[in-house]
């Protein structure tokens, strides 16, 4: 593990109001970069002032998008310590997003002791307030300057903090969300199953549609034959019907959510018969229309978990639990904040003190 070095800020910020975070608005006083250069490797770690980062015009980046990102939190617990949650779960899936990128991988031990001294640097913006915590965006960006069709010669990783309240207006209240049936997110052998910017920049146009329309997210279905459910919005989506838990299953164009491990974990704990496997849309709003679609949620980083009260699907519509939230969506929220927050005990070893 190579050398850390820190250069703090000279002025730092005034902190928001914990009641004014909502999401992605603030940014911490420092970040965290380190570079890569073809027959060198990763190199020169560092925290440094907070700031923009310059790029020349032809960087590949811009033109050719090669870049991965991740998103991972840190909490404040009830006994005052910081803890992440599953943040080599996150490092691991980085490796695997710049696999598929053709982005040199990194050592995720060591990013994980590079992230716990940044989150020591910053440690007065981890929010104490109930619902709040520190947002943690690690991202990688192609840095070359030269035009052409090809892996770049040199990278820049920057992890950047952002203290947060709740993803949606919402709260943990029921969102309505509209399937999606013109655009496609993606395709088994293409990037799906990664997080990169491609994925989300495609998605924008049916998420528009959706928000005119007064939905709040899109349910997406597979790219080949339209038919089957595969993630909603920027989350995975699992469905109890019928007393039985289903989830699409990770097929090349599913993002393994982190989240969504954390909830099968769980709910397979707790009885229920989970199935990971194809479910159409059809027999999705039949479920709905015999009432035995009984619960549907969203589970991600940034939402930890966002019910769904209603789904929309051309001339169909389907109200949820009477558009409230379920009794086991509301116990999986309770529970997986209720670790990440110290209020419960953690038998998974999911948490790591900061």
């Amino acid at each position: 593990m190579e050398e850390l070095t820190i250069t703090p800020a000279d002025v730092k910020k005034q902190k928001p109001a914990p009641e004014v975070l909502g999401f992605g608005k603030y940014f911490t006083d420092h970040m965290f970069l380190m570079d890569y250069t073809r027959g060198r490797g990763w190199h020169d770690p560092r925290i440094v002032p907070y700031g923009p980062i310059a790029l020349d015009p032809s960087a590949v980046v811009f033109h050719y998008a090669q870049e991965v990102f991740e998103g991972m939190k840190a909490y404040r617990t009830v006994s005052g310590e910081i803890r992440l949650f599953r943040p080599m779960d996150n490092f691991r899936r980085l490796n695997d997003s710049c696999d598929r990128l053709c982005i040199p991988r990194l050592r995720e031990a060591d990013l994980v002791e590079y992230l716990k001294e940044l989150i020591r640097v910053e440690a007065d913006w981890v929010p104490a307030r109930e619902g709040t915590s520190l947002y943690i965006r690690p991202f990688i960006i192609a840095t070359e300057a030269a035009l052409g069709v090809h892996a770049s010669a040199t990278y820049l990783l920057s992890i950047i903090l952002s203290p947060v309240g709740s993803y949606y207006p919402e709260g943990i209240n029921p969102v309505k969300i509209y399937v999606e049936d013109q655009d496609v997110r993606a395709v088994r052998g293409g990037t799906g199953y990664v997080k990169c910017g491609g994925n989300y920049a495609a998605s924008l146009r049916a998420g528009e549609r959706a928000e005119a329309s007064g939905y709040t997210q899109v349910l997406w279905l597979d790219g080949v034959h339209r038919r089957y459910v595969e993630e909603v919005g920027s989350m995975n989506v699992l469905f109890k019907i019928d007393g039985r838990i289903i989830t699409p299953a990770l097929t090349g164009s599913v993002l393994p959510g982190i989240t969504r491990r954390s909830c099968l974990d769980l709910l397979r704990d707790w009885g229920y018969t989970v199935e990971e496997r194809a479910l159409a849309a059809e027999e999705l709003f039949q479920a709905a229309e015999e009432g035995k679609l009984e619960e549907a949620w969203g589970s991600g980083t940034a939402a930890v978990i966002s019910p769904i009260g209603e789904m929309q699907w051309g001339e169909r519509h389907a109200v949820i639990n009477r558009g409230k939230i379920g009794d086991l969506t509301q116990k999986l929220y309770d529970t997986l904040t209720g670790i990440q927050w110290g209020r419960e005990p953690d038998p998974y070893g999911w948490t790591v003190r900061v």
